[in-house]
């Protein structure tokens, strides 16, 4: 079980700095926007005086933006977390294996969201969680097949 521990502390650890170098990156743009903006100015402008028209004025895109980021940040952090946390069980006590299987779900719907919308860092970081992630089921299953 000690493979599968490390494969899970190591994934998990993966999703929880990518999400909190996110979360960070999302609140030092707040105030000075230099890193998960667009490129032109003029959008940045343009979203800070356009409205969601779901809100009726309430929210603006640049509003929406940076709370689309923190949420973001938050749920890839907690999935991190929770790998690690089944990574810290699995040394102790038995685990469905379909919880596993469920974390390399998940794992694997981020590297195609990141394939599909982000770039180079993001996309590495959660195919290398995940490998780990599909490691330690893979690893957990054969252990337990025993």
């Amino acid at each position: 079980m000690r493979i599968t521990s490390f494969l899970l502390y190591t994934g998990g650890g993966i999703f929880v700095v990518l999400g909190l170098l996110h979360a960070l990156y999302t609140l030092l743009d707040i105030r000075k926007p230099r890193r998960l903006v667009p490129d032109d100015p003029a959008v940045s402008v343009a979203m800070s005086h356009s409205h969601l028209r779901l809100t009726r004025g309430r929210t603006t895109m640049w509003q929406a933006w940076v709370g689309f980021n923190f949420s973001h940040s938050v749920g890839v952090a907690l999935f991190g977390a929770l790998s690690v946390a089944t990574g810290a069980l699995i040394a102790t006590a038995p685990v469905p294996g379909l919880l596993l299987a469920a974390l390399v779900v998940v794992g694997l719907i981020y590297v195609w969201i990141a394939a599909l919308y982000w770039f180079r860092i993001p996309i590495a970081g959660a195919a290398i969680a995940t490998a780990c992630l599909l490691g330690a089921w893979l690893t957990y299953s054969a252990s337990s097949a025993h």
